[in-house]
């Protein structure tokens, strides 16, 4: 496999201010061949929300920490309610560390920043881990791969094949993205909740095959366009880190003519290889 993610602000937003965020691991150069498992967490921090870029930051670092440490969190039930609650007991301890560095800058909280705060941050979450495939007979001469994904809100898996949508995850239609998804909120400690509100799936993959993960702003163009296989291609332009510029100038030439909603994007890709 190989992997790649970018993310991009809004037009007009610095990078500092992007509330998307991405955590991949084991962290590797995009041109190194991982064999081992991996898993990506993406999230897409809610704007209304105070602090939400650094809960959907810490947010996609613990789902890919505690999906490499723990698979079965992908398939719900207890593991992932573990999960959940082990994500909501970081944010208080970053927030205090957070306060009494805004003190010591002289730039403590305001009374209103205190206000909006304890509503909590909110962010959606796509979490994906890959592992080899265990199951595929002793006989087969091609190498496969077995995904499996927890989503809360519309960040979205796309499996592409030859250049075609296989299976979109958890949002199946551009009808469905909406301006009040599901959220993981760093306050929101009925875990059981959570698990109920999230969707579970799984998925295999072979040679040639590519997981997109991505945040609602470009998961609705690619679900939008007549032709998605030359969509695919658009996104198959970007390759690496490297490509960060030239895909900040084609997200806002997009926008430009109204095709892509302004907002952050996170992008995230994996190619599967053959032998």
């Amino acid at each position: 496999m190989y992997i790649t993610h970018l993310v991009a602000p809004k037009h007009g937003s610095t990078e500092a201010e992007c509330e998307d965020a991405v955590t991949v691991l084991p962290i590797r150069p995009h041109d190194f061949m991982l064999r081992e498992p991996l898993t990506a967490g993406v999230c897409d921090g809610a704007t209304e929300s105070a602090l939400a870029k650094d809960w959907a930051r810490l947010l996609s670092r613990a789902a890919a920490e505690h999906s490499m440490a723990s698979p079965d969190l992908l398939a719900g039930g207890t593991a992932f309610e573990e999960f959940a609650s082990a994500a909501v007991s970081q944010w208080e301890p970053w927030l205090e560390q957070y306060t009494l560095a805004r003190h010591e800058q002289g730039r403590p909280l305001k009374w209103y920043e205190h206000t909006k705060i304890a509503e909590g941050a909110y962010s959606t979450l796509l979490t994906v881990r890959v592992d080899q495939d265990a199951e595929l007979p002793l006989t087969s001469t091609e190498p496969g791969w077995r995904w499996r994904a927890a989503a809360l809100g519309d960040s979205c898996l796309f499996h592409v094949r030859d250049n075609r949508l296989v299976q979109a995850f958890p949002v199946e239609s551009v009808e469905e993205f909406g301006t009040t998804p599901d959220l993981f909120g760093s306050r929101n400690h009925d875990v059981a909740l959570l698990s109920r509100r999230s969707r579970f799936v799984e998925g295999r993959c072979g040679p040639g095959d590519r997981l997109f993960l991505m945040t609602d702003a470009l998961a609705a163009w690619l679900m939008s366009v007549q032709d998605q296989e030359d969509a695919v291609e658009q996104l198959l332009e970007f390759a690496g880190p490297e490509d960060l510029e030239q895909f900040n100038n084609w997200l806002n030439r997009m926008r430009g003519c109204g095709q892509l909603r302004n907002d952050d994007v996170a992008l995230v890709r994996i190619d599967f290889e053959g032998r």
